[in-house]
Formats: C-alpha cells, structure tokens, sequence
C-alpha cells in the first residue's frame, strides 16, 4: 500500500519529522457492508450488560448509558448522535518535549501511548467548537464504553466544512476513552455532536445473550434443523466431533469446515497410585477432545457470545471441570449430541449420568437428537433425586410433575394381565380430579417405568401408551461378548417415551434409580426377586414413605415366593421389628380390587406403616 500521511499543525509538523521506518501508526479497518449494523435495536439491548469482568457492553458516562447517546436509522444504518461537551482541548508547551518519547515508543509497539498524550492536554472551557480557518480541532464527549462493535465516525454527517482526521474507528476495547475527537477543515458553524455508525465482529466476540439469538432459538425448535446441523459433521460416525453455535444463520449454514474431528484414541492410565503420571494423562486426553478448543476458548474470552455446542458424542466426564466452569457454564446455554457413547452406542456410564445430573444443577439443559425415536430428548432431573431420564419435549413437564408407578415382572413371558393393569391406570386417571394426595391430584401426571425389554416390562409401556400416560424405561446393556452370555438378549420394546441407560456393571444401581411411587409386580424370576427385596429395603431403611405394593395374580403363586422367606425370618428373629412390611404388599387379581386400596391409602384410611398390623403370610390377600 502506499500511504501519505499529511500534518496540520505545527505540532504535526514536528511530529512527522520524527516517524521512522518500522513505526507502528495506525491499523487497518475492513469496512465490510455486511457487519454494517442497521438496526438500533442491535445496541440497545447492550446498555445495562457488561462482560465477565464486570466492564459494560456499551455505555456513555455510565453502566446504564446517557440520554447524550441519541440512535438513529439514517440511510439503512444506525447512527449514533453523541454530544459533545462545552470547550475544546489543546496542548499544553510541554507536548514538543514528549514527542521523541513518543516516536520511540511507536518503533516499539508499546500499549498506551494514546493515553499517555492525555498527560499534556490543555482543557479550555470556555472556547467555542467552530474552524475559522485550516486547523485541528479537539473536541471531548462524556467517556465511552463499547465491546460488542467497532466504531467509526461518519464524515458526511458531520456539518458542512469539518471532516475528521484518519484515526477515525473506536474498537471494541475501548474503555473509558474515545472521547477525543480530532477534527479538521474550515466552518464557522459550532459542532454539537459526533456521528458515529457501528460494525459488528464475528458472531463469536459479539458478547450476544442467547436469549437475544431469535433465529437460533427458532432453528433449534425444529428437529429437523438440528439433525440437518449434525449431518454437516465430516468423518464416521466413530469420530469424535464437535462445533459451536452461536448464530441462526451459523447453524443453518454449517459446513464440514465448521466441525472439530478427532479420532477416538485410548488412553492407558497409570490410575491413583501414579498422581502426577495420571494427571499428566488425563490431561492430554483432555486436550485431545473435540470440545476441548471451544472450551477453552469460551475461557480465555476468546469466545464471548452465548451459544450451544453440538457434539456428536456426549462429552467425556473427564471435560466436567471445564463444562461447570463459571466462564463456561454462563456462555454454553445448550448441549446437544447423538450418542451417548463412542464405545458403549446408547449406553450411558456412571460418571456419565453424574455429568447429567451436574450440568442440570447448573442450568445447562442438554439434548439427545436420538435416531431410535427420531426426536429431540431433553435430560431432566427428577426433583427430590439424583437421576432423571430424556424425555420428548413436549412432555417434559409431564415427567416432572409425575407420579411414578413401575411394572416388575418377566422378561420371558407376558401374562394375561393386560386389560386388569390397563383398567387400574385408567381408574387412576380418573381419581385425580378429586383426590387431594401428593401422588394423585389435578396437579399430577402419570408416568409408568419399566426395564424397557420385553415380557411384562413390554404389556407396562405398551398399556402406558394405551391410557395416554408417560411411558418411560430404565434401559440395560444385555449385550454381553457371546463367551460371557448367560442371559437371553432383552431387546427394547418400542412403547417408550422417555428413557435412561445404563451399562450391565451399573445394574444394581439402575435398579436403585427407579424412585417408584407405587409399584406393581408380575410373576417373574430372579430379576423380580431382587426387585421386589429392594422395594423392602427401601420400606424398612425409610428412604421412601411406606405406600402399597400391588402383586397381581393368584394368592397361592405369591404365597410359594414370598410366605415361606417370611416366616423364617420371622422365626429366626432375623427381621425383628421390620415384620409391618408385610403390610404395604397387597396381592390382588382385579384392577377394582387395587384402586379400593389406592383410594383407601389416598384418603389416609389404609393401615399401613411401621404402626399397622402383621400379616403372617408376608403381604395381604385382596383387600385389608
């Protein structure tokens, strides 16, 4: 480029004659049409917000802004009109003194120098704002704040016979300053304020709140946006990927080239006995994640827009100190991703489900574009627990606000209780106008839980869909290497709504994770054995409330499970004390014999509880 740098004064004079090769003048400045903010509105909703640090977006005199701040649309663009203060600055004698410095200081690139010309400014009230004759003019405003735009002072704007000099962009660091204007020309009119128009910078610097974001948030709403934004990730499904959103038209337009790939490479960790050899290996493990760059970003302030990370496999837990960080968890607004896991498919880990739970209690809600259902699954935290289930969105308030039945039973055979199981869920829907209890009133939803396999687990989602309550399931990886194969495959029955995963080494506790409310049985096997000696356990400990325990079938199949293990407890003094439990199970063969106690224990009129009778034979037969 060839550039002439013209001086206008005598004190610009003396300054040109001290510019050397290799000083550091000035910048660049794209003036690019599209950045161009044209709307007022852009700039408004910045005043009153600041950073991270506490610094406002943009403001004049103050956090909240200035009536001296006027915005206007002229020509397709906004201007901002900002008033100039009465006076004009000059140089104090000591300037010439300082210019050598100065010129050293720009052969340097050294920060600061601007202000450091504020130490010989000269302020004369009382001058008039007008050019006489072919001179500088220095003009003050009140000190102006902006971080979201770059600046640039309008030249046709301003009256007739003034133009301002070259440096004429704010950029958008600018702190307490900007508010000397250098202006030169020749008019005899007073100047009342400064033109200034705004270019926006990347989407990803903007400092722009998500819930600003119309289209983006309107693009996430449809489903099929979401997977056509996934579908632009390069590579296999068994790489790692990951991208961050913080645009409508950014996800709408994503492209491979937006994506951060990674192939999925283990790790050998030395484990806990080798701290610094462990940290050393988690750490660059760490940085070897998709979602690892973004982060980090997000935490250096390189990233400082509110936006959503897609990634196409949920985060590993080992990110969790970078996801909860307070930098992070105030820009990421949303987590989106396909798989639960490169390794495990559909199979969430126990760290896993504990990053779901952390990233609930810190407001991030995250959502599984699941291919199965071909929904959007949002993860919400059961209130009162810790563990929650993906749920379709528009039933999410439904699954909240639940009352939880569970149907245990076989996974190998259905029996013939399906018109009983649906008659009983439907006689419940039909109390809840009436009834007042926490677990049945107006104000109360339905949701059914099951394993999700087949057998009795398959007639409880399947009925569950029937009466229109949610149907949800706690889902097992059964898929053993055929070598360890000791059990027949539980394939998922397709009646479920909302869901949850868990691999086999997690059984136990997916079973713990059930929180039933009211739970019903069906003859099954050993898995329903250890159902049913949990639901005792959760009785006996106190950690839920006594409720019923429906046993659907004949008395005598309940009687061969369940009488001849009472009594030898009883006999062997083994569960002294504990002996009122046989009275929160009831075996009964009809849906009208289960809502009689239903309604009796709503209506505080069953007898059950640690204060209520024994029965010798482990549960009640029918009614009590």
């Amino acid at each position: 480029m060839h550039i002439e740098i013209t001086a206008y004064t005598p004190l610009g004079i003396a300054m040109l004659a001290l510019l050397t090769k290799g000083c550091f003048i000035g910048k660049l400045f794209a003036a690019d049409e599209r950045r161009r903010v044209r709307d007022p509105d852009y700039l408004m909703r910045m005043f009153g917000r600041s950073d991270r640090r506490g610094r406002p977006l943009l403001s004049l005199g103050g956090l909240e802004g200035s009536g001296d701040l006027i915005l206007e649309k002229i020509d397709g663009r906004t201007v901002a009109f900002i008033t100039l203060k009465n006076g004009v600055v000059d140089y104090e004698p000591t300037i010439y003194g300082f210019l050598p410095t100065l010129a050293k200081a720009l052969v340097h690139n050294m920060p600061h120098t601007r202000q450091m010309l504020h130490l010989h400014h000269l302020w004369q009230q009382d001058q008039p704002r007008f050019l006489p004759q072919e001179k500088l003019l220095l003009v003050k405003t009140s000190p102006l704040h902006i971080r979201t735009v770059y600046a640039r002072v309008v030249d046709n704007l301003l009256p007739a016979g003034f133009r301002h000099a070259s440096a004429s962009v704010l950029q958008p660091d600018t702190t307490a300053s900007g508010d000397i204007y250098e202006l030169y020309g020749k008019s005899e009119q007073i100047i009342d304020d400064i033109p200034l128009e705004f270019y926006t910078l990347e989407p990803h610097r903007e400092y722009v709140f998500f819930s600003d974001r119309d289209q983006l948030t309107s693009a996430l709403e449809n489903p099929e946006n979401v997977r056509k934004a996934f579908e632009t990730a390069p590579g296999s499904l068994t790489q790692l990927a990951s991208t961050f959103v913080v645009k409508g038209t950014q996800m709408t337009h994503l492209t491979n080239r937006d994506w951060i790939i990674k192939e999925p490479l283990k790790h050998d960790f030395p484990g806990l006995s080798h701290p610094a050899r462990q940290a050393l290996a988690v750490e660059k493990y760490i940085e070897h994640q998709p979602q690892y760059p973004f982060l980090q970003a997000i935490e250096r302030g390189w990233i400082t827009s509110q936006g959503v990370l897609f990634s196409r496999h949920f985060p590993t837990p080992l990110l969790k100190r970078m996801l909860l960080s307070e930098e992070v968890s105030k820009c990421m607004k949303r987590l989106y991703f396909q798989y639960p896991s490169c390794s495990h498919g559909v199979f969430f880990s126990h760290e896993d489900r504990s990053m779901l739970v952390d990233l609930a209690k810190f407001g991030i809600p995250v959502y599984w574009v699941d291919s199965s259902s071909s929904q959007i699954l949002q993860y919400i935290h059961k209130p009162n627990t810790d563990s929650g289930m993906f749920v379709p969105l528009p039933l999410v308030e439904m699954y909240r606000n639940a009352t939880l039945l569970g149907v245990y039973g076989s996974n190998l055979q259905e029996g013939a209780f399906e018109a009983e199981l649906e008659a009983l869920l439907e006689g419940l829907l039909h109390m809840q106008p009436s009834c007042q209890h926490p677990f049945c009133n107006p104000k109360t939803f339905l949701a059914l839980i099951t394993g999700g396999g087949p057998g009795a687990m398959e007639v409880g989602n399947r009925v569950a869909k029937k009466v229109g309550i949610l149907s949800c399931a706690n889902i097992v990886d059964f898929q053993a290497k055929e070598s360890q194969r000791v059990l027949n495959e539980q394939k998922q029955n397709s009646h479920i709504d909302a869901k949850m995963t868990y691999r086999l080494d997690r059984l136990v506790e997916r079973q713990a994770e059930f929180y039933l409310d009211l739970p019903i049985f069906l003859p099954g096997g050993i898995g329903m054995d250890f159902e049913f000696s949990l639901e005792e356990v959760r009785r006996k400990t106190g950690a839920c409330s006594p409720s019923p325990v429906l046993l659907f079938g004949p008395s005598s199949y309940w009687k061969e499970k369940i009488t001849s293990r009472f009594q030898l407890n009883m006999k062997t003094g083994t569960t002294k004390g504990s002996e009122w439990l046989s009275n929160c199970f009831y075996c009964i063969e009809t849906a009208a014999q289960g809502l009689r106690i239903y309604q009796q224990f709503f209506e505080g009129k069953l007898d059950i509880g640690k204060t209520g009778p024994v029965f010798n034979l482990g549960f009640v037969v029918g009614e009590p």
